[in-house]
């Protein structure tokens, strides 16, 4: 029994060996698995910095082309709002002169107006001057007549008949008031008779004339102005019509292009003058009736709509064009337009296109992703990845 004591003992020590080399080989086995795995990562490693460094010289690159456009940008934007400033202020002082003329000559008008009034009312105390005067020789050839018919005798002479000479005494009193008192009435019915009547004439007359010619001064000058806001409108007109003829080709071009066939055009409504007149869009796309926007269904409105935009955008092209979500209302079929459309205008214009989406489509489409994700609550990390070059290496590899 003590024999099998100490068998059992020695072949439990030898068991435990056992185990004991076994898990030290699943161990080594393990650690040679995982030093393959570390070795791999290492590669991989070196592989991805190779191409995070040809990634950052490009980045180089195109940081060092594009550093000077926002300079290059702005100056032309300040350019252009200087040239918008310095064409509002004319339009302003324009419109500032033709009221202050406007205001002048209503004020020019009034004072004419006064002015012709004050002669009408000369020309009216003249005349009824005159006939006071007129009155006043008609009585006085009356009387003279009277002195002669009555003493047969010129008026001038009638002093003799009275019987007086210089040394004479007067007569009586009583009579001579009376005789006094009535030529005091008869003056009185001649009344006053104005001797400046026709000096005050002249004056307003002389007056009259420089206000006609400061009023026709002031005509004239209305007439320059408005010919010369008639011809800024009419520059204005043409570079209208001229950029309407460039929008509504590319828009009927694109129109077609994005929904496959079909027609579309712009046209200027509600008025002759392009100035004043509204715009309308009728489409009609492929096996449909030509009809305006209102009719059509959403996804077709988002397209038409894109399509003017993009003509808009094509008549001038912008270094750097953002589009946000743009893609949203459109269907899957309708994205693989727009992308095929954003294809074609990359390689026909020199503006680099920043798209902001969440269809996997669109993002399958582009060059370039940039995301941002969340690795940690409350921590945001911006992603990038190269389409274009991941491509080339899952095909390398």
């Amino acid at each position: 029994s003590r024999d099998r004591a100490t068998w059992a003992d020695a072949r439990a020590v030898h068991e435990g060996l056992r185990r004991e080399a076994e898990a030290r080989t699943r161990r080594l086995d393990a650690i040679g698995a995982e030093r393959s795995n570390w070795l791999q990562r290492a590669e991989n490693a070196s592989t991805q910095i190779a191409s995070l460094g040809e990634r950052r010289a490009e980045a180089e690159a195109e940081r060092e082309t594009l550093a000077d456009a926002p300079d290059e940008i702005d100056a032309r934007r300040r350019a252009l709002l200087s040239q918008l400033t310095e064409a509002e202020t004319l339009r302003k002082a324009a419109a500032d002169r033709l009221q202050e003329a406007e205001n002048k000559q209503a004020e020019l008008d009034k004072a004419a107006t006064a002015a012709i009034q004050s002669l009408a009312d000369s020309r009216e105390t003249r005349v009824r001057a005159e006939e006071r005067l007129t009155a006043a020789d008609e009585r006085r050839l009356e009387v003279e007549a009277r002195i002669q018919e009555t003493l047969n005798t010129p008026p001038h002479l009638v002093i003799r008949h009275t019987g007086l000479e210089a040394d004479s005494p007067m007569p009586e009193m009583a009579e001579i008031e009376r005789q006094l008192d009535r030529l005091k009435v008869e003056r009185e019915r001649l009344g006053a008779v104005n001797l400046r009547a026709e000096e005050e004439q002249k004056e307003l007359s002389d007056r009259l004339e420089t206000i006609v010619s400061e009023r026709e001064d002031i005509i004239e000058a209305i007439r320059k102005l408005r010919q010369a806001i008639q011809s800024l409108n009419r520059e204005g007109r043409e570079r209208l019509l001229a950029a309407f003829e460039v929008v509504n080709g590319h828009f009927q071009r694109l129109f077609s292009h994005l929904f496959g066939g079909g027609t579309a055009e712009l046209q200027l409504i509600e008025s002759d003058d392009p100035l004043e007149a509204g715009l309308e869009i009728l489409a009609r796309p492929p096996g449909k009736k030509p009809q305006t926007m209102t009719l059509l269904s959403g996804g077709e409105q988002a397209l038409t709509a894109m399509s003017l935009i993009f003509a808009v955008f094509l008549t001038n092209p912008a270094p750097i064009c953002v589009l946000d979500e743009v893609d949203a209302p459109l269907d899957d079929h309708n994205v693989e337009r727009f992308c095929n459309l954003m294809d074609e205008m990359a390689a026909t214009t020199e503006t680099r296109f920043v798209i902001i989406t969440h269809n996997p489509i669109t993002m399958a489409r582009m060059n370039r992703l940039f995301g941002v994700t969340m690795a940690e609550q409350g921590v945001s990390q911006l992603v990038s990845v190269d389409l274009q070059a991941a491509e080339a290496m899952r095909e390398a590899s």
